[in-house]
This record gives structure tokens, C-alpha cells and sequence, in this order.
């Protein structure tokens, strides 16, 4: 606790500390260029908050909607037909949600514990080494950018932190709700139960996306204040040294993705194998076994708070750490090109607009799978799911286009190009990364989902025991690497040959525009299978637990495909820092 007590205030001081350093003034140096379209920087003010702005209050809306809906079925006109269980049961219900929500809370809590220490901690260590520099005149001290960088650190790991923690609350309050919906009958029941999910998944994506576009952007903002200088008149911008102490951004997302990822992924997996081996192996004596979300199973809670640890607060910190980086090093590179430099702060920030663009054509297409093409049955289901996330691919490509014209200079110079890059070209690189992760996304669905071969094969391979259906699991896991490893190495080598490392950096870019629907599918999951376990802990109607068990297995493979996007576009993001050194 001493440590937690010391970290909490040195965090907070470095916040305090950066509207401070953001409008302190420096010394002319040769990095400074002339801003000559000092005019331009009110539209990209505009088209970013907007946009972000839209995404935070879409995710507002559909807070709303998923609030409507209660868990003790009051008579009113969202919820007079919920309920046809006991008060008992009703009872039940609550205290198990209410069960599942402080487990969630007390893991957060443990976890951000040791998050807080190491953010004070790194951020020392980040601030002493980026401070030190070595120059033609020997070792010298900038503190200036050393602290700056060490402050978009913070800023991006509490950003992950407040994400992760938004779509963790989300996703346990809206466990419950997805239940209660699935107790109406026919249709209707599949139609709300898989609403209610979706939206619950939705408040995540879009304010997660929302809020990382607005931080980021607010923190170049302020940046782009400090290292302005006004001399003869004329205002001179060292965009080098930005978006060079702007890069601790994605490190801070990156390293709270480390701990969700790998700590929360642990418990998920002990709470999961706990659960089994408590109800499977144990059982209740005289050789009665229980099922997992048995109400008999002692690690049930467990197992229902970690699906949401890893798939949710995990993958929400894994993907904005992806986000964060690949935006920073896009900017960084683009800074590098003297075109794009003197093209002014919209062309600079361009990285940025593609995934302003995302959330409005995520916003777009989301009611196609909630209002227009509604799921009615259980085939409908994994179907509205590939068809958002083709629908938002398709309308990312359009809308992308103008956006590139307007936004980058008309000719470019590209290190390693031999030929002048055209804003066309730097649209095709962003499509090819958008198309690439949807093939991905795809791939990784057909692989595990049971609608289709690979899944039922090794479903048939435990007939001959269970040495044979891990060996058949394990090649089957082999197979399915192959496909997105070529499509990953072809987006690669044609974003090279096309615009640099800057087009790599826009394919990873173009990869997570439709950030707000993946995440929305993602989380999903982990909702509908917390549905489901609270169904059979409460040993509600067979009829509400079908529908829950269609809603988990397609989120498992919902699952699957952000995990799939998440790989994707982390091993294209791992490539441009390289340049941008």
C-alpha cells in the first residue's frame, strides 16, 4: 500500500505537469519548419472532435437502451413481459449479478493495483532515459522531451486503463439484461437477447474509440503548442520532436495490454479449468459431476468474472495499445516526408482522420444487424455478425477516399520509393490493411466456428479418445495460420513497394479503422456466454438456456476473430517504430 499511496500522486503530478510543459516555448532550432497553412488545423479541430465526440455519445445511447431493460421485471413498458419466473428466481438472478459484479470489481481493483506501481515506476525509468541523449558534443540532458514523453506514457496507460475498465462494468451489467431478454418467446426472445448483447458490445467499441481518438489528438494539440515558435512574424513547428515525445502514448497502452493480456488471459484460463475440474472431477461424491455454471460449483462466479477479464478488459487494452501505436508511428514517419510537412497539420494528422472516419462508418452500419436485418433465429446469428463486419469494410472503402485526397499533399516523397507516392496510392495501402484483417477476421471464424468443417471434425476426432482430438486440434491450429501469415506478408510487401514504411504504418492503421464494430463483436461474446451461465445457475427454462448456448458459441467464435484482428495488426505495427527511429 506505500507504494500504491507514492505511485497514485506521482501520477497524478505528471498530468498536472503537461498543459505546463505543452505551452512552455524552446529555441529555433534547424527541425523547425515555417507553418505556412496554419489555417487548415481548424478543419482537422473539427473533423476529429466530431467524430469523437459522435462516438462517445453513441455509446451513451446505447448505454441507454441496454439500462431500459431490468432485471427484477417491473411492469413497465420495456419490461412487463420479461419475467415469467418466480420472484425467486428473481431474487437469484440479482444476487448473482450482483455476485459477478464485485468479483469483477475486486479483480480490476487487484490488478490496476500493480498497474498504478509500474506506470510511476516506467515512467521514471522513461523520463531518465529519453532525457539523456548523446550528440555531437557528448552526453546532454533535455528534460523537456524527457518529461514530455513520460507524460503521454501515463496518459496512454491511464487511457487503456479507463477503457479496459469501461467495457469490464459494461459487460457484467449487461450480463444479466441479455438473460432477461432471452426469456421472451420465439423471435422476440432472440431478437432482444442478441440486442441487448450487441449493444452492451457497442458501448465498449465506440467509446473505447472515442475516447483514445480524443486523448491522442488533444495531446498533439498541446504539443504542437509547445514546440511552435513565433519569430519574424512567422510561427516555425519542430513536428519531429512532436511526435517523437508523442510516441509514449502507445508504449502506455501497450504496457497495460501486457497485464491485461497475459495476467487477466491467466486467470480466465485457472478460473475455466477450475470450474471444470471442481464440477468434472470433483463433483458432489457418489461419481455426480456438475457442469461448469452449475449453481452447485463452487468456482462458477470465478469462471463467469474471468470470461470477461481476458476477451474484455484484455482485448480492449490489447487493441487500443495497437491504436495508439500505429497512430503515433504513422504520424512520426509522415513527419520525416518534407511534402507532408509543409503540407500542414491535416496532412500530419491524417493517421488520425482514418480512424475518425471508422467510428462514424462503424456508427452507420451498426442498426443493420439490431434494426434493418434483426436476428430472429439461431442461424441468423453468426450471419448478422459477418455482415457487419463485411458492411463496415465496405463502407470504410468508400469513405475513405475523399478523405485521403482532401487530407495529404498531392505528390509525396517516400524514403525507399523510387517514384513520387499520390494520395491514391496511400488509400490503397490503408484498404489493403482494412480488407486484409476482415479476411483475417473470416479466416479465423471458419476455424472456429461450429457452423463449419474444421470445428466439427475435431469434435468427431474425441470419439477415439482424447490423445487424438488434442493432436487434431493442435494441427488444425497450424493449418489455420497459414492463410493470414501470406495475407499479412502480401499487405507487408505491397504497402512497402507502394508508399514506405509509411504505408505499412496506414495498412496497420487501415487494419483497426473498424476498431469500434470489432470490439463490439468481440465483447459480445463474453456477455452472451456470461448469459448463459447465469441462465443454468438460476436453472431457468431449457427454452432461455438454447437461446443463451446459440448466442456463447457464436461469441466464442466472435471471440476468435478479435483475437484474430488483434494478431493482425500487431504484427504490422511492430514494423514502422522501426523506421520511425
Amino acid at each position: 500500500m506505500v507504494f500504491q499511496q507514492k505511485a497514485l500522486p506521482l501520477m497524478m503530478l505528471l498530468c498536472l505537469t503537461a498543459p505546463i510543459l505543452a505551452f512552455s516555448n524552446g529555441t529555433l532550432t534547424p527541425d523547425h519548419i515555417v507553418d505556412e497553412h496554419a489555417a487548415n488545423k481548424g478543419s482537422a479541430d473539427i473533423f476529429v472532435f466530431t467524430c469523437g465526440f459522435i462516438g462517445i455519445a453513441f455509446a451513451a445511447f446505447l448505454f441507454f437502451l441496454v439500462s431500459r431493460i431490468s432485471i427484477r421485471g417491473s411492469d413497465s413498458e420495456d419490461t412487463q413481459s420479461l419475467l415469467s419466473s418466480s420472484r425467486a428466481s428473481d431474487d437469484e438472478m440479482e444476487a448473482i449479478y450482483e455476485t459477478i459484479r464485485a468479483g469483477a470489481r475486486a479483480f480490476l481493483w487487484a490488478e490496476y493495483q500493480i498497474c498504478f506501481i509500474f506506470i510511476a515506476g516506467f515512467a521514471v525509468v522513461i523520463f531518465a532515459l529519453v532525457s539523456h541523449t548523446h550528440g555531437p558534443e557528448g552526453s546532454t540532458w533535455d528534460f523537456d522531451a524527457g518529461g514530455l514523453t513520460a507524460v503521454t506514457f501515463v496518459v496512454g496507460a491511464l487511457t487503456s486503463i479507463l477503457a479496459g475498465f469501461i467495457g469490464m462494468m459494461v459487460a457484467v451489467y449487461a450480463n444479466a439484461r441479455t438473460t432477461v431478454s432471452a426469456k421472451k418467446d420465439g423471435e422476440a426472445g432472440w431478437m432482444a437477447s442478441f440486442n441487448t448483447a450487441f449493444r452492451a458490445g457497442g458501448v465498449m467499441g465506440f467509446s473505447l474509440c472515442g475516447i483514445s481518438l480524443m486523448v491522442l489528438y488533444v495531446l498533439a494539440v498541446l504539443y504542437r503548442g509547445h514546440f511552435s515558435i513565433e519569430d519574424k512574424g512567422k510561427t516555425y513547428i519542430n513536428y519531429k520532436m512532436l511526435f517523437e515525445c508523442l510516441a509514449g502514448y502507445g508504449l502506455g497502452g501497450s504496457a497495460i495490454a501486457m497485464f491485461g493480456r497475459v495476467g487477466g488471459g491467466i486467470f480466465t484460463k485457472a478460473a475455466d479449468v477450475g470450474a471444470d475440474l471442481a464440477g468434472k472431477v470433483i463433483g458432489v461424491g457418489e461419481g455426480k459431476k456438475l457442469d461448469e455454471d452449475s449453481p452447485f460449483n463452487p468456482a462458477c462466479i470465478a469462471d463467469n468474472v474471468g470470461d470477461n477479464v481476458g476477451d474484455v478488459a484484455g482485448m480492449g487494452s490489447d487493441l487500443f495499445g495497437s491504436f495508439g501505436e500505429a497512430s503515433c508511428a504513422a504520424m512520426l514517419i509522415g513527419a520525416t516526408c518534407i511534402d507532408i510537412e509543409t503540407a500542414g497539420w491535416v496532412a500530419l494528422t491524417y493517421p488520425l482522420l482514418i480512424s475518425a472516419v471508422g467510428i462514424v462508418c462503424c456508427l452507420m452500419c451498426f442498426f443493420v444487424a439490431t434494426d434493418v436485418q434483426p436476428v430472429k433465429c439461431e442461424a441468423d446469428i453468426e450471419k448478422a455478425l459477418k455482415i457487419q463486419l463485411g458492411l463496415t469494410s465496405i463502407v470504410m472503402t468508400i469513405a475513405l477516399y475523399p478523405v485521403s485526397d482532401w487530407a495529404l499533399p498531392p505528390l509525396m516523397t517516400m524514403a525507399g520509393v523510387p517514384e513520387k507516392v499520390t494520395p491514391f496510392m496511400c488509400y490503397l495501402c490503408v484498404i489493403s490493411g482494412l480488407w486484409g484483417g476482415c479476411m483475417i477476421g473470416f479466416i479465423t471464424e471458419y476455424y472456429t466456428s461450429h457452423s463449419y468443417t474444421p470445428v466439427r471434425e475435431v469434435a468427431r476426432a474425441t470419439e477415439t479418445g482424447a490423445a487424438t482430438n488434442i493432436i487434431y486440434g493442435l494441427a488444425l491450429g497450424y493449418q489455420s495460420c497459414i492463410l493470414p501469415v501470406i495475407i499479412i506478408s502480401v499487405i507487408i510487401f505491397l504497402s512497402l513497394k507502394t508508399a514506405g514504411m509509411y504505408g505499412v504504418a496506414l495498412a496497420s492503421l487501415g487494419m483497426l479503422s473498424n476498431l469500434s464494430t470489432c470490439l463490439t463483436i468481440d465483447v459480445y461474446g463474453p456477455i452472451s456466454d456470461n448469459a448463459g451461465g447465469i441462465a443454468e445457475m438460476c436453472e431457468l427454462p431449457s427454452s432461455v438456456r438454447d437461446k443463451t448456448d446459440a448466442l456463447d458459441a457464436a461469441g466464442n467464435t466472435t471471440a476468435a476473430i478479435g483475437k484474430g484482428f488483434a494478431i493482425g495488426s500487431a504484427a504490422l505495427v511492430s514494423l514502422p517504430p522501426f523506421r520511425a527511429l
